[in-house]
This record gives structure tokens, C-alpha cells and sequence, in this order.
């Protein structure tokens, strides 16, 4: 369709699978592609061995951003959004939110540094059993950020924490 910049033009019918657009055509590439979903929560802590005032107990609104790839299926779709969001609520968000992370994350100073680490490795491990390894299809964690503030983050990359 040839249309001109700045043209308005009303959707006359919607495309149909089968009519207009054949099921083989959905998937347009085989290319890995990222897609990235980001959550936020609530947590008190404190750090260990550290003269700042990090070493009191205080609380932070963290921000979580995961960038997972995967190669399209049948219908072109990488990894779905609610897939990483069904992850993050299951298997990461219940030890975070709302919580005194000095106690429900493993021994560890919590520091973001160490946080995104095993907030990496929850992912990853989740991609890779059941139900969601079938679900996505050669599905794998690129990358983590974590916002401790709006202004500071710690980061993990799958190059840093698998080719290592």
C-alpha cells in the first residue's frame, strides 16, 4: 500500500490468517532477537563492612530491567512479555518485594553489584527448565540491570557471567 506522509486513512477490514496473510508468512525472520521487560519493587537492607550511610537499614524503590533473546517461532514471537513477567513473579519477585532482602537473598553483602548477579542467574536457570524452555525457543538472559536509584545501576551481561 502506497500511502503519502501525513495521509489519515480509516482501517476499512482487518487482515485474516488464512486470507489475507498465510500461516508460513507470520514468521518473517529466523534471527535472534532481545526483548527486554523491566519491573520495579520496594526492599529494605543494609550493607555489611561498609562505613557510609549504606550500613544502616534503609529501603530503595529498585528498578529491574532483564533482556532475554530468543529465535522466533512459528508465529514470530522471540519470548513473550508475559513469559518474563511470569518468571519475574514466580521466581524472583517473592524474595524482593516488600521484603528485608538481608534475609530472604542468599548469604551475600546486598549490595547491587552482588543482587544482579543472582538476579541473572535466577533468570537464567528459570529459562532453562520447564515449563519455559519449551515455551521459548533457545531462550537465554543477555543481560540484567538493576536500578538502585533513578540515577545509579549495576549491570550483569551474559558475556560476562557465562563465557567467563
Amino acid at each position: 500500500m502506497n500511502m503519502t506522509p501525513g495521509e489519515f486513512r480509516i482501517v476499512e477490514s482487518l487482515q485474516k490468517l488464512g486470507k489475507d496473510i498465510a500461516k508460513d508468512q507470520l514468521r518473517y525472520h529466523r534471527r535472534r532477537v532481545l526483548v527486554s521487560k523491566e519491573f520495579t519493587f520496594d526492599a529494605a537492607h543494609h550493607l555489611h563492612a561498609y562505613e557510609g550511610k549504606c550500613k544502616n537499614l534503609h529501603g530503595h524503590t529498585y528498578k529491574v530491567v532483564f533482556g532475554i533473546s530468543g529465535l522466533p517461532d512459528e508465529i514470530g514471537m522471540t519470548v513473550d512479555f508475559g513469559t518474563i513477567k511470569e518468571i519475574w513473579k514466580k521466581e524472583i519477585e517473592v524474595y524482593l518485594d516488600h521484603r528485608y532482602i538481608n534475609e530472604t537473598l542468599p548469604p551475600m553483602n546486598t549490595t547491587a553489584e552482588n543482587m544482579v548477579v543472582w538476579l541473572f542467574e535466577r533468570m537464567e536457570t528459570a529459562l532453562q527448565t520447564e515449563p519455559y524452555c519449551t515455551s521459548v525457543l533457545e531462550g537465554r538472559t543477555e543481560f540484567v540491570r538493576l536500578y538502585e536509584t533513578p540515577t545509579s545501576y549495576a549491570e550483569a551481561r551474559r558475556e560476562w557471567m557465562i563465557d567467563e
